[in-house]
């Protein structure tokens, strides 16, 4: 669907008029499950680009507000629910507008400081209580779920016998946790730096309860093997779920299929992160 500031503006004028006539932005670089406009200075809007991202909307209103409450970094917390209308079809929403830049985006990072405050995050995440959180399926696109939910993609995919072997190992394991917090998609577009520091992690529409081995892929896809044992010692988690996790890098890179996925696969076939007690 066309997203562009003059429908957020009419959105936003018909639903929200308190803050009507503020300056409307899109927010670069944009997302692919929604699009995102600044509105004013303390404001976002977010709305999903496609019927398939629509369930992430009552799920974000519904909980982000009792997980902002439990964890030191910010995330986004609603401030509103607009309703389908002046031509656009779904549900979306209004946010508190976050500061910081993205990581992709920061000069001279402190990338093992990221990674240990990552591995923070993603702790103090999974402490939550997530006996009544909503359980991974298709509204998380199986991110926390099974593996096997890509089993048949992956397998179409695989190139050589030491992805297959990767892939095996992966599947060859479950999550028999409790039903804990998993963000979904933690990259580094959806983590924000201010002052050298993490301090918001945005993005939530992936996120579920089930099993977090999906929130440990940045391992392989951002960081280094020094800067990897840094966020491993953080994250905690067993061997099997960090296999689990390597499963969950390789389906991703095998699909995308260009030449950085090729160094992820590189990384993961190299460094299976055998965490250390």
């Amino acid at each position: 669907m066309e997203i562009d500031h003059a429908l957020v503006e009419r959105l936003v004028a018909a639903q929200f008029p308190q803050y009507a006539g503020l300056p409307v932005a899109r927010v670069e670089p944009g997302g692919i499950d929604n699009r995102t406009f600044r509105i004013g200075s303390d404001l976002l809007a977010r709305l999903p680009s496609a019927e398939g991202y629509v369930l992430a909307v009552e799920k974000e209103q519904r909980w982000l507000p009792e997980l902002a409450n439990k964890l030191d970094s910010a995330i986004p917390v609603p401030v509103g629910l607009g309703a389908p209308g002046e031509g656009y079809s779904w549900p979306w929403s209004l946010y508190r507008w976050l500061p910081g830049v993205d990581v992709l985006h920061v000069d001279k990072l402190d990338r093992t400081a990221l990674a240990s405050s990552l591995g923070g995050f993603v702790t103090a995440l999974r402490n939550i209580d997530g006996s009544k959180g909503p359980l991974a399926g298709a509204h998380s696109f199986y991110r926390g779920a099974s593996l096997m939910n890509y089993d048949k993609e992956t397998r179409s995919v695989l190139r050589t016998p030491d992805e297959a072997q990767v892939w095996e190992a992966a599947i060859a394991s479950t999550w028999t946790g409790p039903r804990t917090w998993f963000h979904g998609d933690i990259a580094p577009g959806n983590l924000l730096i201010e002052d050298g520091q993490l301090t918001a992690v945005i993005d939530w529409g992936t996120s579920g309860v089930g099993d977090p081995a999906c929130d440990l892929v940045i391992a392989w896809t951002f960081f280094d093997e020094i800067e990897r044992q840094v966020f491993a010692s953080g994250a905690g988690l067993d061997a099997d779920t960090w296999a689990r996790a390597r499963g969950w890098a390789l389906w991703k890179a095998l699909i995308t299929g260009d030449a950085a996925s090729d160094r992820v696969v590189h990384e993961i076939l190299n460094d299976p992160v055998v965490p250390r007690r």
